[in-house]
């Protein structure tokens, strides 16, 4: 079965309160199996636009990364990001076909 993802792009507006949806994310995402592949860091825009920060999270499933966004647990600490931060979430499937090193 394919793994979901969360990516997110996202501008911090305000960041002494973002800390407070830094540390209630923690629990849905323990619930529901989640891992940070990416997580801000360094980036470079060779092409588009962009936000201040990109992150990737993993979960076992598509149906459990969505099953997360919709969650009672999630809907907390959404709250607290609410004017804190500019964010464009995508909720997306893996892939586990062919790759260019398959051909």
């Amino acid at each position: 079965m394919a793994k979901g993802y969360w990516i997110a792009l996202v501008d911090v507006t305000d960041p002494e309160g973002y800390k407070a949806y830094v540390a209630a994310n923690a629990v849905p995402f323990r619930k529901y199996g989640a891992r940070f592949v990416v997580r801000g860091g360094r980036a470079e825009r060779p092409e588009g636009t962009l936000r201040q920060r990109i992150v990737v999270i993993e979960f076992p499933s598509y149906d459990a990364a969505l099953a997360c966004y919709r969650s009672p647990e999630y809907a907390i600490p959404k709250a607290l990001r609410q004017g804190r931060a500019l964010i464009d979430l995508a909720i997306v499937d893996g892939y586990e076909g062919a790759q260019p090193s398959d051909g």
